[in-house]
């Protein structure tokens, strides 16, 4: 009859491990809320009727603007530095050493 009375009770813990269960718990909330607001789909958040707001995707035309804006800034910093190669020249081909022999004798 003790077991099943001590069965819902939990340990006894300190409050750095209670701090760190919260941040853990938190953290994980966040980071689903992060993917949530990141993903380009339509969602409608609702955080207890104090926080509402609707993340829709961003239409053909601001995309495109985006790409302008990309190609701009990728300009303006070619520009700032032309002796800088925009690509890595391909590394010479050094040979390959050649696999030990192992000894007919040892297994």
């Amino acid at each position: 009859m003790s077991e099943s009375d001590s069965a819902g009770q939990l340990q006894n813990y300190s409050v750095d491990q209670a701090a760190g269960a919260i941040v853990l718990v938190l953290g994980a909330v966040a980071s689903l809320l992060l993917v949530i607001w990141q993903s380009k789909c339509h969602c409608k958040m609702n955080l207890c009727y104090i926080f509402q707001c609707e993340r829709r995707p961003p239409s053909e035309e601001e995309m495109e603007g985006l790409k302008d804006q990309a190609a701009k800034l990728k300009a303006s910093k070619d520009k700032k530095d032309p002796k800088k190669p925009a690509t890595l020249p391909p590394r010479p081909a050094q040979p390959s050493e050649p696999e030990p022999q192992m000894d007919p004798d040892n297994p």
